[in-house]
């Protein structure tokens, strides 16, 4: 993508199709991959890829319904995802790759298309989501330290020297993603301007 960052907001659709799930968060330049299987989301992830290829995660509020009902509360702030991945089963399930591009906030929700559930979202508060600008971290050996010892106590392996390359943004986005959070704490996570900020809204 180019262009400046008004042009940008402004090239992303006025209506965003979201995808409701408990506990799970996409960051700008985040990647999150997903296996959809249920006729709804197959439908929206088919739209998507014959339009511009663009899906809003969002957090649904009750993390104990299973499946999400149509009419379950969700937050307000989510994030646009590009699908960059994509292929489809032999038993017809779709996996495909979200890459965050921008946050928004959800103006209206708008009816059923398809069975899956549709927004007006503005973007505009978050533009600067397209610069890769997040900040940098007061004490990242601290927060390697930390996160040694919580891998050794979970016996989980990782690639240590791709860690320590990793720029703050690139790892706090990584970790933010996929360590075991609260719903409420990922979600404080989401609307946090940068990794030094209070959460904007």
């Amino acid at each position: 993508m180019s262009g400046s960052v008004s042009d940008f907001v402004g090239a992303l659709p006025e209506v965003l199709p979201i995808f409701p799930l408990p506990g799970v968060l996409l960051l700008p330049r985040g990647r999150l991959p997903l296996v959809l299987f249920e006729p709804r989301y197959l439908n929206m992830a088919l739209d998507a890829l014959g339009n511009q290829r663009i899906i809003g995660m969002v957090q649904t509020k009750d993390a104990e319904a299973h499946p999400v009902p149509d009419n379950a509360p969700v937050y307000n702030i989510g994030c646009a995802g590009r699908i960059t991945q994509f292929s489809e089963n032999d038993d017809g399930r779709l996996l495909i790759t979200l890459t965050g591009v921008i946050r928004f906030h959800i103006f209206s929700e708008l009816e059923l298309l398809r069975g899956y559930r549709r927004v007006t979202a503005d973007f505009g508060p978050f533009a600067g989501d397209k610069e890769n600008s997040a900040g940098t971290l007061a004490d990242r050996p601290r927060l390697l330290d930390a996160l040694r010892a919580y891998f050794r106590i979970k016996q989980l392996d990782a690639d240590w020297e791709a860690i320590d390359k990793a720029d703050d943004e690139a790892l706090v986005t990584s970790l933010a993603m996929m360590c075991p959070l609260a719903a409420g704490e990922k979600q404080a996570l989401l609307e946090t301007n940068d990794i030094g900020s209070e959460p904007s809204y």
